[in-house]
């Protein structure tokens, strides 16, 4: 049995309802200890979600999702206790990188090498906190330039979004299809920790 670990997801209102809801479920069904923290919000509050499907036009639709309900407070987060961190996607990753305490944050994880899990537009966070330079990644295609700009090797995803990337202690993946090969490679870089 593998050792339990504490995981940290950093979310926020209209984050990806399965890129949340996914990665929360099945860490904690493995006995993993997972938090999920929104800066403003407490232990107890809810933040809105989205579902982004992939329906034929040429970018992804936006549905309502489900009301998902965080289990820690962002303001009492203490990095140092946590063996790593997921960062999903959706819109939350938009407004989250304007904020320096995630930012630094992601920093803390990144300059400690422990385990980063990021899917789809939370890359724009890994971006925005200058922790790509040299790193090949995966993201949702809209986010390429973003990380070409910030220096990251670009991994084109599959055509069907559904295989993921590794690089040191760095998971990503371009959308929730990728979950299968984006929590198994994140599960191998958590036994090692």
């Amino acid at each position: 049995m593998q050792r339990r670990r504490s995981i940290l997801i950093l979310t926020g209102d209209f984050v990806e309802d399965y890129e949340v809801m996914v990665p929360f479920q099945a860490l904690a069904m493995l006995g993993h200890r997972v938090d999920a923290v929104c800066p403003g919000k407490q232990a107890g509050d809810f933040v809105a979600t989205a579902i982004h499907d992939f329906d034929g036009h040429q970018t992804y639709s936006e549905k309502p999702g489900h009301r998902f309900r965080l289990n820690a407070t962002f303001a009492e987060v203490k990095p140092e206790q946590y063996d790593a961190l997921v960062i999903p996607g959706g819109r939350a990753p938009e407004y989250l990188r304007l904020d320096e305490r995630v930012l630094a944050l992601v920093r803390y994880f990144a300059t400690s090498k422990k385990p980063i899990a990021a899917i789809c537009h939370g890359l724009q966070i890994l971006a925005a906190a200058g922790v790509v330079a040299g790193r090949r990644c995966q993201a949702y295609p809209a986010v390429k330039p973003e990380l070409l700009q910030a220096g990251a090797i670009w991994d084109e995803p599959t055509p069907g979004l559904d295989g993921a990337c590794q690089d040191g202690n760095l998971v990503t993946a371009p959308a929730w299809p990728a979950h299968p090969a984006w929590l198994r490679e994140f599960l191998k870089l958590l036994k090692a920790v």
